[in-house]
């Protein structure tokens, strides 16, 4: 059940992806259309750009663990033997659990202490360029977890489009 909702998670992720992605080609669109034909810059779609590549980055980090498209932490760990690649996998996940751990407090923390100010173009919390960091470390977490369960149960997690 708890891989089911890992996977449902990480495909809404890759959803919500994808509509950020198209979101910032239409600021980007809008903003060069104000500047070049109508001499009218829209200010406010350079900073909504910027918030939307921060969530769609945040949301493809999160996946990118779950789908182990990360970095490629386990790249050498195909020469070792059996028994210290599975001491190493466990390893690494928590070493990524932790730094997901770390990355949501932190960045709330951030969140929370820039709430009261502005986004000057926007007029929103300045606090909202934290947020999707802070829900991409708990995702980073809870999709540590699960690869976790899935060593211990000697399987592997499927990737969310698989």
């Amino acid at each position: 059940m708890y891989t089911k909702l890992c996977r449902t998670l990480a495909r809404a992720c890759m959803w919500l992806g994808i509509f950020g992605l198209v979101a910032v080609i239409c600021c980007v669109s809008w903003q060069v259309f104000g500047r070049y034909v109508l001499n009218n810059t829209p200010t406010w779609a350079e900073s909504l750009a910027l918030l939307l590549v921060l969530y769609v980055t945040m949301l493809g980090v999160a996946v990118g663990v779950r789908d182990a498209g990360h970095i490629g932490l386990e790249s050498f760990l195909v020469l070792a033997p059996d028994w210290l690649r599975l001491k190493m996998e466990y390893l690494i996940h928590a070493l990524i659990l932790l730094f997901g751990f770390a990355m949501a407090m932190g960045c709330g923390e951030l969140a929370i202490s820039v709430w009261d100010y502005r986004l000057p173009t926007l007029w929103i919390s300045e606090g909202w360029k934290y947020v999707p960091a802070t829900f991409a470390g708990v995702l980073i977490v809870m999709f540590s977890i699960e690869h976790i369960i899935a060593l211990a149960k000697g399987g592997e997690v499927e990737p969310a489009w698989g």
